[in-house]
C-alpha cells in the first residue's frame, strides 16, 4: 500500500473548501475562516487506513493557475466541492474543474475524484439527481458526499471516502458501464483461486475456504457465515456453488458484488495479500524478496519444506496418477504464471518417461537446477505458484537454503550440500551431449530422436552416494580453448571427455587439463566415450592411462551410451563420490561405490585409517628393538595381541558393512573378494 496519501479540495469560491478542512481538524465550525487553510498532515493512528493524510487547500485568490496544475499533478485524489444551495458551483464541476484536472494528469493514470456537496444544512432537498447523470459521465469519479461544515455532517466520512479513493480505487476493478470487472482484475482473482484451490479439483470447499479466510483477514468463516455466503451464490448465479463448494464463477461474482457494494476494500486486501499492486501486477517486492543474500563460493538449494510444497504442487496436477505431468497437466500447473516457463530444452534437461513427459523426479531436478543456476528465478517462480502464502511464510526466501562456503568446506573435509557441479569438456564430435544425455537413462537410440534445437547444455539427476541422495548437475562446456569464463571453471569436479575411436581427440582434454586444472585442487576424470567402437591410439606424448598417472588422477573410464537398454550409471555415481569428497583418494574396482568391497576399499583408501596406519607404524619403529626384545616371549605376545585385536576390528566392521547389503550385492562382494 501507499506509504501516505495527499488530498486537495478545489472549487469555486465561498463553497466552503477551507470551513471543511478547518471543522475536521478543530470538530467545530470555525467563526473566522482565512482565504486557504494550511496544509495539514494527519498521523497514520488517527486515520482508518492507518495511512498518513496531507490535506491540501486551494484559494484563487492567493494561488496561481501554475501553482494549482502543480497541486492537481502532486495530489492522490482531488475534492471537487460545490454548493448545494448555488446551481453555478454545480455547474462548474463539469465546464471547468474536470476538464482542468483531467489536462493536468496522465490520461493513462487519472487521479480519482470525489464530488462534495456542502452546505447541506441550508437546503431541505438533495442534490444527488443532478449530481448522478456526472458521475455516470466521468468514470474517474469515484462517489459523491453530501456533507456541512457548519453541522460537521459526514466530514470525517469525507475523507475517509478520499483516502479509500486512492487506497482502493475502483477504477482498476471496474467498469461501471458494463457493470462488471475488469480483465485484468479477472486474471488476478482467477490465479488466486487457482493457488487456493488446494487439491485442484475446481472448487473451494470449506476447509479451502477456512484458509483463504484466514490468510486474508486472519480470521475463519463460521459454519452459518459460510452457508449465507453459499446461498447468496445459489440464489444469484448458476454453477456458482457445486458440491457444497465455491466455483471459480461464485468466487468471481462474490467479488463483483462487493464491488458494486461500495466494499472494494475486501477485494483488495485479498490482492494485496496475493502480492498484487495498484496496477493490479505482482510487486516487485513480493516476486523478489530483498532479504536473500548469496555470498560468493556458495551455492543455492531448495530447503526440505520447499520440496514438500513443490511435492503438492506436482501431486494436486498429476490428475491421471502416473508420476509424470502431461503437457496439458503442465500447462494447467503453470496456468497461475504469465507466461510458460518451462521450454522444450527441459525435456532433454531432466528424465521424462516413454512418452518424453517430465516425471516426478524430473520435476524437482529442474527446480533444484532452476535453484542453483539462478536463484532469483526461482524466487519468482515460487511467488507465481503462492509459496509464502500457502506455507504461511513471511516470503518465498524462506525456501532456500544457502550453502557454507566451498573452501570452508574443504578445510573441514565434509559438507551439508546436496547439489553438485560436473562441467564437461571435450573437443567437438567426442561424445559430450551423450554424455549428458546418458544420465538421463537415454540410450544412443533415443537420442537420436531428439531435435537438435531442443538439446540443452544441462543435465541434471540424483546419484546416489553410500546411501544418501544427491544431485548431480553436468553443464557440457563449449568447446571453445581460449575463451573460457569464470563460469566454466566454477564447479566441483571435472570430467574430461575424448573419443576413443579418434586419434586427435584425447589431444583437447590434456590440453584443457594443463592449462586450467593441473594446478588446481579440483577433481578431475578422464572418460573414454564410444568404446563401443574400435579403440585408436591417441596421437599425443603419453597415452590416456600414462596421462593420468602422472597428474595422479583416476584412469579412463571406458563409456558408450550405444546400449539396448538404458545406460549404466555407475560412472555419475562416481564422479558424485568424487565432488563429495575431494580430499579423499577413492579407489573402487568396480566403480559402483555401493557394495561392501567398494566401502572397505574406500575405508582402507580414506585419510582417517591411513593416519591411523602412520602413527602406530612410527610409534613402533621408533621404540628401539632389542635381541633381548626379540629373544622375549612378552614381546612377541604384543605384537600378537595388537595384530589379533586389528584382524578382530576389521573383520567386525566388515560384517557390520555386509549386512547392510542385499543378498544380490552380498554375493557381487563375495565374488570380488574370491577374485582378490
Amino acid at each position: 500500500m501507499r506509504k501516505d496519501v495527499r488530498i486537495l479540495l478545489v472549487g469555486e469560491p465561498k463553497v466552503g473548501k477551507t470551513s471543511l478542512i478547518m471543522s475536521l481538524v478543530s470538530e467545530e465550525f470555525p467563526q473566522v475562516v482565512p482565504y486557504r487553510a494550511e496544509e495539514i498532515t494527519i498521523p497514520a493512528d488517527v486515520t482508518p487506513e492507518r495511512v498518513p493524510t496531507h490535506i491540501v487547500d486551494y484559494s484563487e485568490a492567493e494561488q496561481t493557475d501554475e501553482q494549482l496544475s502543480s497541486e492537481i499533478s502532486k495530489a492522490n485524489v482531488i475534492c471537487i466541492v460545490y454548493a448545494v444551495n448555488n446551481k453555478k458551483s454545480i455547474e462548474k464541476v463539469t465546464s471547468h474543474w474536470i476538464p482542468l484536472i483531467n489536462d493536468n494528469t496522465d490520461k493513462d493514470s487519472r487521479v480519482p475524484v470525489i464530488l462534495v456537496g456542502n452546505k447541506s444544512d441550508l437546503v431541505e432537498h438533495s442534490s444527488m439527481e443532478t449530481i448522478l447523470p456526472v458521475m455516470n459521465q466521468y468514470t474517474e469519479i469515484e462517489t459523491c458526499v453530501e456533507c456541512s461544515a457548519k453541522n460537521l455532517k459526514n466530514i470525517s466520512e469525507l475523507f475517509y471516502y478520499a483516502q479509500k479513493a486512492v487506497l482502493h480505487p475502483t477504477g482498476p476493478l471496474y467498469c461501471p458501464e458494463e457493470k462488471q470487472m475488469k480483465p485484468a482484475c479477472i486474471k488476478a482473482l482467477t490465479r488466486i483461486f487457482k493457488v487456493s484451490d488446494l487439491d485442484n479439483d475446481g472448487i473451494l470447499n470449506d476447509n479451502e475456504l477456512n484458509f483463504f479466510q484466514r490468510t486474508c483477514f486472519n480470521a475463519p468463516l463460521v459454519s452459518q457465515a459460510l452457508e449465507d455466503v453459499k446461498n447468496v451464490v445459489r440464489k444469484n448465479v448458476i454453477d456458482g456453488v457445486c458440491d457444497n463448494g465455491l466455483t471459480l464463477k461464485g468466487f468471481l461474482f462474490l467479488h463483483t458484488l462487493f464491488i458494486q457494494r461500495g466494499r472494494h476494500e475486501t477485494t483488495w486486501t485479498v490482492l494485496r495479500r496475493f502480492g498484487y499492486d495498484d496496477d493490479l501486477e505482482l510487486h516487485q517486492d513480493y516476486l523478489f524478496p530483498l532479504t536473500l543474500k548469496v555470498p560468493p563460493d556458495c551455492t543455492t538449494e531448495l530447503n526440505h519444506n520447499a520440496y514438500l510444497f513443490l511435492q503438492s504442487v506436482f501431486d494436486k496436477h498429476d490428475k491421471d496418477r502416473d508420476c509424470a505431468l502431461s503437457p496439458e497437466e503442465l500447462k494447467d500447473l503453470f496456468d497461475v504464471f504469465p507466461y510458460m516457463p518451462w521450454g522444450p530444452d527441459v525435456n532433454n534437461t531432466v528424465c521424462t518417461n516413454d512418452e518424453g513427459w517430465i516425471t516426478y523426479q524430473g520435476y524437482l531436478s529442474q527446480w533444484t537446477l532452476t535453484t542453483y543456476l539462478d536463484v532469483q528465478r526461482c524466487l519468482e517462480y515460487l511467488g507465481y505458484l503462492g509459496y509464502s502464502i500457502i506455507s504461511e511464510q513471511e516470503s518465498q526466501a524462506v525456501a532456500i537454503t544457502v550453502t557454507r562456503d566451498k573452501k570452508i568446506d574443504l578445510q573441514k573435509k565434509q559438507t551439508q550440500r546436496s547439489v553438485f557441479r560436473c562441467n564437461v569438456f571435450g573437443d567437438s564430435g567426442s561424445g559430450k551431449s551423450g554424455f549428458l544425455q546418458a544420465f538421463l537413462g537415454r540410450n544412443l537410440t533415443r537420442q537420436n530422436t531428439v531435435s537438435e534445437e531442443h538439446m540443452s547444455y544441462y543435465a541434471i539427476s540424483t546419484a546416489y552416494v553410500y546411501g544418501q541422495e544427491k544431485y548431480l548437475l553436468l553443464h557440457e562446456v563449449f568447446p571453445d580453448f581460449d575463451v573460457l569464463s569464470d563460469t566454466d571453471l566454477a564447479c566441483d569436479i571435472v570430467c574430461l571427455v575424448y573419443d576413443a575411436s579418434n586419434p586427435h581427440s584425447f589431444e583437447y582434454c590434456a590440453r584443457v587439463f594443463k592449462q586450467y586444472f593441473m594446478d588446481t585442487k579440483m577433481p578431475c576424470m578422464m572418460i573414454a566415450a564410444k568404446s563401443d567402437l574400435q579403440e585408436t591410439k591417441q596421437l599425443y606424448a603419453l597415452t590416456p592411462l600414462e596421462f593420468c598417472r602422472k597428474h595422479k588422477m583416476p584412469p579412463p573410464q571406458a563409456f558408450t551410451c550405444n546400449t539396448a537398454d538404458a545406460p549404466c550409471k555407475d560412472i555419475y555415481t562416481k564422479l558424485t563420490t568424487m565432488a563429495m569428497h575431494p580430499h579423499a583418494r577413492l579407489r573402487c574396482m568396480c566403480t559402483c561405490n555401493r557394495c561392501t568391497f567398494c566401502h572397505l576399499q574406500n575405508f582402507i583408501n580414506s585419510e582417517l585409517v591411513q593416519t591411523v596406519k602412520a602413527k602406530l607404524y612410527t610409534a613402533i619403529l621408533s621404540r628401539h628393538v632389542t635381541q633381548a626384545d626379540l629373544k622375549s616371549s612378552t614381546f612377541w605376545l604384543r605384537v600378537s595381541a595388537g595384530a589379533t585385536v586389528f584382524a578382530v576390528l576389521g573383520f567386525a566392521m566388515y560384517r557390520v558393512l555386509l549386512k547392510q547389503r542385499l543378498p544380490s550385492r552380498v554375493r557381487t562382494s563375495v565374488a570380488h573378494l574370491h577374485i582378490l
